[in-house]
């Protein structure tokens, strides 16, 4: 049984996440929740990882985070949260995941959150999710 942050999220939702995050084992695996403009839809869309180092970091491959942020201007989606695993390790929000989403001290990508996901032997066991306040990345608060 995984356990998540909170129940805003819907069961499909948590459940692509699971897939491609376990299925990317010993992988880190990522991507992004979309979310919609008038229904406020949410779309997961994972992303490959092209890290030189994907069993201990992420990088979303650049070709496709352009096509993917093309592609939701074009449908008034936004970007509501950035995803991705950590490998048998916990899910907190690392100095190399502070480095990657605010390397000046200010996010790269304001008001949106971090899901963090713990991955052990291919199964995610714990999901943490962070939002900046207070001029850092800190648990969400429910």
């Amino acid at each position: 049984m995984t356990t998540w942050p909170d129940s805003r999220w819907p069961e499909s939702v948590r459940e692509e996440i699971l897939q491609h995050l376990e299925g990317s084992y010993p992988r880190e695996g990522c991507g992004v929740i979309l979310r919609g403009p008038e229904d406020g839809a949410w779309r997961v869309c994972p992303l490959r990882n092209a890290s030189p180092w994907p069993t201990r970091a992420y990088a979303f491959a650049p070709e496709e985070w352009l096509a993917l942020c093309l592609q939701a201007e074009s449908r008034g989606e936004q970007v509501a949260t950035v995803f991705h695993s950590h490998v048998d390790a916990p899910p907190t929000f690392s100095a190399e995941d502070r480095a990657q989403a605010a390397p000046s001290g200010h996010p790269l990508l304001p008001g949106v959150s971090y899901l963090i996901a713990s991955v052990h032997r291919g199964r995610v066991v714990w999901v943490s999710e962070y939002e900046w306040m207070g001029g850092d990345f800190q648990t969400r608060r429910v």
